[in-house]
């Protein structure tokens, strides 16, 4: 039979309530036994059936009010309870078996190397015990929790510890409380052996929080720089938002072996293992900011997800695209503005964007689900930051944070909807939001067409700005949005800021969007300008206006925005990989634009620009990231220009890309911007170089020299990338050094994942069998099949269909296993209607495949599904 979907639409509040609920959980990683005690309430008059959701354990008794009960059916989704004789007010109890050392789905309860923890989210409580398995379902938690104490010391659970005790039999037991009402979907439960790193955090009202890190035996060393953003974001918090801790606890668990990369459960956050260690030798800088990033994101939960939940899960967005945001501007506060934001817009414009144009497309607010697990999407998460964002772009940061307070202050314990949110941003701001709302409830990316025309008689300047959003895959009309773009000019020979005056004076930099077709004229402009738009990147769309190449070069010299500079060089870079692209497929001779490589040797002699910033924009685009600006996408054609541009910068420009490889040296390894910034410049003039004479002999030095992860795997990327004599010897050197460690090793899997060799595919396909790989564990298999398929097109999308086999192989395993990692590992194979007829056919071809599979998962199911259709 195949899997309904659930509508937006349909939602009905719950006919039942559970008030409280206590665990009682005998825990063994083979048999584990949970009593679940549930005080329940009928909500709606009259009901006389209870649906309780529950699957993948052994039901073994229920009782009413402390008497065995048999008015109840059962299935393979749920226990349906007779409840027309009992009282509004009734309590059940439910004993369930199950066995969390055979749960590969890493969902529910399962085992984690020799631990054992939950995920619970969106629903794994179901796969504990029968439960209104429901966000809109907010409960006080208790929870005891008993087992081995050799096997497991730490036994912990969400709120405060309130008893704990030892039995005879050498097991022991912890207690816990919840005092704040939560779902189902937050419950949390740990135990295990670990190193334990503790600190405290004083909160602004003056109380004690105790702070706690879980991590393996072994990794103490690698918990400090979590423990450190754990309290920056504790404060930022507090000052930014007014926002304070509530509980006593704070708890962080770091684990191998989970799909997601963390869990905002109510005091005890579940973290794969990749967002919470580092050290200097096994994280580089970008994992270093990651961790702090995704650190906060799930402390910033505690409000935006937990004290203020979802009401359905059709509203994820409320409370992750919020969570983004926050984490975002977390980032942005202590770092580098610019560039986190930079790093935000090459995302949405990669996946985000793809993911619009793909048979996936949804809003952030989707109006039908099969399976939930599917939506916890980039539009969900960083689409749905980038609309918050829009809001505080349109109120600015005061009536924003009134709006917040709002927020906060009507919904503070509740289960709400994005209704509730926009509703009170627009009630604190008196601002009109009833248009914006389209960008939770439409999908696909807003296209906006500029033309401009300058008067020189009357110093007029007339912007025309359209709008136009394609057809998607769920959505066929299309209605205009609220789109605020926000604009800068700049005189196209004296290189000045011009200031934007209507006819009613001076205005804003942000002009508003909101018809198919709007004119802004701007009065007193001397000269013929040059606009730079969408700075910040102030809506998520695409922008099509027709600048020559000479006024992108000059507002790389003059525009005061860092965002909008790289976003010209972007333009820049596109522009050449479009002509040459045509120029391949011609048979002609590739040739670089002359004007545009003189102005990247300027970049580089200019000490004015920050040193992260010029690491940024000498940063060549991905394929993937060239890839988005065409419909049919050809990877060998990207493949083959991009590398001709690589080449083409790295001659032209080797002997100042030394210079600056040079001048950009650290001393001691510090996570400090500086450094983060030198090191940065430091190895994109490395991958440059290694495609010049001195490549072999820089990049092997680089290597030795290296006392960092950032160093070291920056030389083994540049050896790999440029296939040179040292790469073997290099990748063979890591291997034998961290072979022991699974996070360290991914690097080395996704690396030999993505290399350019023609048989990368047999190195992949045998490193399938490496000792430190195992398909059990998603991070292992993200590094290696994920790398492979999602960042290696040249190789996945080869001609003849290997690439798609393969992908197909482990999908067929992970089906069985694991398939919410197999759903995320599908998503290169569904996008087939972007390439060609041929390469079209084969992957429609695996797709069909995969549907044919007599136990196909649901994950899968949905997106093979719309794929096909």
């Amino acid at each position: 039979m195949q899997p309904k979907a659930k509508f937006r639409k349909d939602y009905q509040a719950p006919d039942f309530t559970v008030n409280d609920i206590y665990l009682d959980i005998q825990l063994d990683a083979d048999r584990t036994f949970v009593t679940s005690t549930l005080k329940v309430e009928r909500k709606k008059v009259g009901a006389k059936t209870l649906r309780l959701d529950g699957h993948s354990f052994d039901f073994l008794a229920l009782k009413v009010n402390g008497v065995a009960y048999l008015q109840y059916q059962k299935d393979d989704e749920a226990l349906t309870i007779d409840v027309s004789d009992l009282a509004d007010q009734f309590e059940l109890q439910i004993e369930t078996a199950l066995n969390p050392s055979q749960n590969t789905s890493l969902q529910g309860l399962y085992q984690s190397g020799e631990g054992i923890c939950t995920q619970c989210e969106a629903e794994g409580f179901r796969q504990i015990t029968y439960m209104l398995d429901r966000p809109d379902v907010l409960a006080k938690y208790r929870t005891k929790i008993t087992a081995s104490k050799a096997k497991y010391p730490y036994l912990l659970s969400n709120g405060n510890r309130i008893a704990q005790g030892e039995l005879a039999d050498g097991r022991h037991w912890v207690e816990w409380e919840d005092p704040f009402f939560k779902p189902s979907y937050l419950f949390a439960l740990v135990a295990g052996d670990f190193d334990l790193l503790e600190d405290k955090f004083i909160t602004k009202s003056g109380r004690e929080v105790a702070l706690e890190i879980y991590v393996d035996r072994g990794n103490l060393d690698r918990a400090g720089w979590a423990m450190e953003s754990l309290k920056r974001a504790m404060k930022w918090d507090e000052e930014r938002f007014g926002l304070e801790y509530d509980l006593d606890i704070y708890m962080i668990v770091a684990v191998d072996f989970f799909n997601m990369g963390a869990m905002e459960n109510k005091g005890l956050n579940v973290f794969n293992s990749k967002f919470v260690l580092a050290k200097p030798e096994t994280a580089t800088d970008e994992d270093y900011l990651n961790i702090e990033s995704v650190i906060a994101h799930e402390y910033f939960h505690n409000w935006t997800g937990n004290r203020i939940t979802c009401r359905d899960w059709f509203q994820l967005s409320l409370k992750e695209g919020l969570t983004v945001f926050r984490d975002q501007e977390f980032t942005s506060d202590l770092w580098s503005r610019s560039a986190k934001r930079i790093e935000d817009v090459r995302l949405l414009r990669t996946v985000q964007f793809a993911e619009d144009a793909s048979p996936m497309a949804h809003p952030i607010r989707p109006e039908k689900v099969i399976e939930m697990n599917n939506f916890y999407t980039v539009t969900v998460y960083e689409k749905g930051a980038e609309v918050i964002r829009m809001i505080h772009t349109l109120l600015g940061e005061e009536l924003f944070q009134k709006g917040m307070q709002l927020y906060v202050a009507e919904n503070d314990g509740k289960a709400a909807t994005c209704e509730d949110f926009v509703s009170a941003m627009e009630r604190a701001s008196n601002i009109d939001l009833t248009q914006f709302r389209r960008w939770y409830s439409q999908s696909g990316t807003p296209e906006l067409t500029v033309r401009d025309e300058y008067d020189e008689n009357t110093q007029c300047y007339r912007l025309h700005i359209s709008q136009f959003t394609e057809p998607t895959a769920d959505q066929l009309e299309k209605l205009n949005l609220h789109i605020p773009v926000k604009l800068a000019l700049y005189g196209e020979t004296s290189g000045q800021k011009i200031p934007l005056i209507d006819e009613n004076g001076s205005v804003g930099d942000v002009l508003s969007l909101t018809q198919a077709q709007q004119t802004f004229e701007f009065y007193h402009v001397s000269e013929r300008p040059i606009p730079a738009l969408l700075a910040d990147f102030s809506a998520p769309v695409r922008l099509s206006y027709d600048y020559t190449i000479a006024q992108l070069i000059r507002l790389l010299t003059c525009v005061e925005n860092d965002f909008s500079r790289w976003d010209m060089i972007q333009t820049l870079f596109n522009r050449e990989l479009r002509e040459n692209l045509f120029n391949y497929h011609q048979g002609d001779l590739m040739q670089f634009n002359m004007d545009f490589l003189e102005a990247l040797k300027v970049l580089m002699d200019d000490e004015n620009v920050d040193t992260g910033l010029k690491a940024l924009m000498l940063t060549l685009p991905k394929e993937t990231e060239f890839a988005e600006q065409f419909k049919i996408i050809d990877p060998q054609g990207i493949a083959v220009v991009r590398q001709y541009l690589l080449e083409s910068i790295a001659t032209a420009c080797q002997d100042r890309l030394f210079r600056l490889y040079q001048e950009n040296r650290c001393g001691a390894y510090r996570v400090v911007a500086e450094d983060i910034d030198k090191r940065a410049l430091r190895n994109v003039c490395l991958s440059y170089l290694a495609f010049t004479d001195q490549g072999e002999e820089l990049v092997s030095s680089h290597y030795e020299e290296a006392d960092n992860m950032t160093d070291t795997l920056a030389a083994l990327i540049a050896a790999t990338k440029a296939q040179l004599a040292c790469q073997e010897e290099l990748l063979a050197d890591f291997e034998a050094q961290w072979s022991h460690d699974g996070l360290v090793m991914d690097k080395w899997f996704a690396l030999q994942a993505t290399r350019p060799d023609d048989d990368v595919l047999a190195i992949v396909e045998k490193l399938m069998a490496h000792p430190s790989f195992n398909l059990n564990n998603p991070n292992r298999v993200r590094a290696l099949v994920g790398a492979f398929a999602s960042q290696n097109p040249k190789a996945f999308h080869a001609v003849d269909g290997s690439g798609y086999r393969f992908l197909v192989e482990v999908l067929i395993k992970l089906n069985e296993s694991n398939p919410q990692v197999a759903a995320r590992l599908i998503e290169p194979l569904i996008k087939l209607s972007r390439y060609d007829n041929q390469r079209q056919t084969l992957m429609r071809r695996g797709l069909e495949r995969l549907k044919g599979l007599d136990n196909l998962a649901r994950d899968l199911f949905e997106k093979i599904e719309k794929a096909l259709l």
